[in-house]
């Protein structure tokens, strides 16, 4: 059934009308929009919480918001200027968000885990695991840094500013 959905839209495509491609292009560039909002929004909302419950107590806890930042501010370059480097700098940025987001479940864990055991010392295995992701610093948190960079990421993915515009080689025949 998927298989036939894919060749009949391939057909589709195939046969387009110039007017037709214009919409598709209409298409993509509102979607392209509907993400970046939505990586805008995630991203104050998630922000404006980091800085409400004081996620500010160390460097490692910096991170999340200094991200943000400049992930904003690359936005607001690219936005304004339309430069091709804006857009690799939030692309990098958006990287960054889904490293900092593995980092951040690693360090909510591990912190989490230690708490356990000192409280619990002989706690070991699933049981362990099960207090940990259950304790206080909440473990999967640091899951909105993926999925915000990974919405970043589709975002620039096949870019119209990122085309190659240079004419490919001829080929001698």
């Amino acid at each position: 059934m998927v298989a036939a959905y894919f060749q009949v839209h391939e057909a589709t495509l195939a046969t387009m009308k110039i007017g037709d491609m214009s919409r598709r292009v209409d298409t993509v560039t509102a979607l392209r929009t509907v993400l970046l909002a939505l990586f805008i929004l995630g991203t104050v909302g998630a922000g404006i919480e980091l800085l409400l419950i004081e996620h500010t107590e160390s460097s490692w806890q910096l991170v999340p918001l200094v991200l943000m930042a400049a992930s904003l501010l690359s936005v607001a370059w690219f936005s304004s200027i339309g430069a091709r480097l804006g857009v690799r700098v939030f692309q990098a940025v958006a990287g960054l968000f889904v490293i900092s987001g593995f980092v951040g479940l690693y360090l909510h864990y591990h912190g989490n885990a230690e708490f356990e055991l000192e409280m619990y010392p002989t706690l070991r295995g699933l049981n362990l695991f099960w207090e940990a992701i259950r304790g206080a610093t909440p473990v999967l948190g640091p899951g909105t840094m993926i999925e915000l960079g990974l919405l970043g990421l589709a975002y620039t993915y096949r870019h119209p500013r990122l085309v190659n515009t240079r004419e490919p080689p001829q080929t001698a025949e």
